[in-house]
């Protein structure tokens, strides 16, 4: 998600940053320095990097998501481009975990093709399932958003950061924490102290964007709570959210070392968003009768 996920759904997805790579600038240096083509793709979508394009695209993807945080698609390569030494470790978390070892097996995808959003809205509101779908409501968001994993040379790893990706909306919903910058910053620093992602790290620069109040709450508030919660938490990757739709909220956070951090502010009631969790129940059932 990008740091303005708010607005994300709305906003048109740019093509891939391969502007950035095809820069004059890298054009004019030594072909031992960029070497365009590594080796052949190696799964669908892959872009192989040599090491000096993937330097150039960090920091070039850093400079242009603290610009413009809705640039979804550079926030993702500033995440692939820096995680290089961080992935192996949490490969080895999952290949620990019964749980982990069952994602990489299976390897579920998490869009709006793969989970049945209206089955979740049917299920008791203290459960997980219920309890992320009303968040995608009251948020206004989708699951489908989600920029494909390019810059990543092991498949394996690959999937690793495509589960993190799309697990990010997870944290919201099991913390009740809304999407804009405020409260995506905090998801960041809990992200990096439970996982370690430098992409979670250098994405707190964008505190500048906030005004001196919130600033000053993020600092005092959100950021203790972070890391406090991240550091003690089960780490995140090794959960597998999909068999946990049916579990209580409050059981999992239990499970999971997880406590709520300092109450905020939402935009939408959450009445509006259990009413329109429930016309999505109805006009299931409907489609279902029809068909």
């Amino acid at each position: 998600m990008s740091l303005l996920a708010a607005t994300r759904s709305r906003i048109p997805q740019r093509s891939l940053p391969l502007t950035v790579l095809s820069s004059p600038i890298l054009h004019r240096l030594s072909p031992r320095l960029t070497r365009s083509v590594k080796s052949e793709p190696a799964y669908p979508g892959h872009i192989p990097l040599g090491w000096f394009e993937n330097a150039f695209l960090a920091v070039g993807s850093a400079f242009m998501s603290l610009a413009d945080p809705r640039r979804a698609d550079m926030v993702a390569a500033l995440g692939e481009t820096t995680a290089g030494p961080v992935l192996p470790r949490l490969l080895d978390r999952m290949l620990e975990s019964a749980e982990g070892r069952r994602i990489l097996k299976v390897r579920p995808r998490i869009n709006t093709n793969t989970i049945d959003m209206a089955a979740l809205a049917r299920l008791p509101e203290n459960t997980f399932g219920h309890t992320y779908v009303t968040w995608l409501e009251r948020c206004g968001v989708t699951p489908d958003t989600r920029d494909p994993v390019h810059y990543i040379d092991d498949p394996e790893l690959a999937y690793v950061m495509q589960r993190y990706r799309e697990c990010h909306d997870f944290y919201h919903a099991l913390c009740g924490m809304p999407v804009s910058v405020e409260y995506e910053l905090a998801l960041k620093v809990f992200e990096f102290a439970n996982l370690g992602l430098p992409s979670a790290a250098l994405s707190v620069a964008a505190v500048v964007r906030l005004n001196a109040a919130k600033r000053a709450r993020f600092l005092s508030e959100y950021v203790p709570w972070a890391l406090r919660c991240g550091s003690a938490a089960q780490s995140m990757i090794t959960v597998y959210w999909e068999e946990r739709w049916a579990q209580d909220l409050g059981e999992l956070k239990k499970e999971l070392g997880v406590w709520d951090p300092p109450s905020p502010k939402w935009r939408r009631p959450l009445s509006e968003a259990k009413e329109a969790a429930a016309r999505r129940v109805h006009a299931a059932e409907l489609g279902g009768q029809m068909s």
